[in-house]
């Protein structure tokens, strides 16, 4: 039986973001992004110099996901106007997905928000990837579509929100 909790995360928790990054995109998108684009995206977005900017100077709080004291997930969500906060981020580790960690680390990053005065959530997830379902399942809603450039590749994604209460 898992024993969640969450730990607000500061920059010496770096390298354990980047340790549960290098774990979870290859299952999460190799089915839908080339082998380049994963290299190129993960360099660019889980760099240590681009998380220490993401904590830093863009104020992207980022919280740890702990199982029995072990780090198995992050998430990472940031104000994006009023009342309104965007999740940029959130992974829990393949081995720990489908044991409900998912949905606390999510619901934890709702109270995050709710307690910072948001009252709304939204997020980005690309058009084929299955957590479209998840997030779905979870209260959010499509609003839309964008395609984000980032260096040579796009990010093809749908836009969801949730309203939180």
């Amino acid at each position: 039986m898992p024993s969640f909790s969450i730990k607000p995360a500061t920059t010496a928790d770096i390298p354990t973001i980047i340790a549960i990054q290098e774990q979870t995109w290859e299952a999460t998108y190799s089915e839908i992004l080339t082998r380049e684009q994963i290299d190129y995206m993960f360099e660019k977005i889980y760099s240590p110099e681009s998380l220490e900017r993401q904590f830093t100077v863009e104020q992207h709080s980022f919280l740890i996901l702990l199982n029995d004291g072990k780090p198995e997930g992050f998430a990472s969500a940031s104000e994006e106007g009023r009342e309104k906060f965007k999740l940029h981020k959130i992974y829990v580790l393949p081995s720990t997905q489908g044991t409900g960690a998912g949905k606390y680390l999510l619901a934890a990053v709702e109270n995050y928000v709710k307690s910072a005065g948001g009252k709304k959530l939204g997020l980005n997830v690309n058009r084929y990837n299955k957590a479209k379902g998840f997030y779905e399942k979870m209260g959010f809603s499509v609003t839309g579509q964008e395609d984000i450039p980032i260096g040579p590749y796009w990010m093809n994604d749908y836009v969801l929100e949730k309203e939180l209460n």
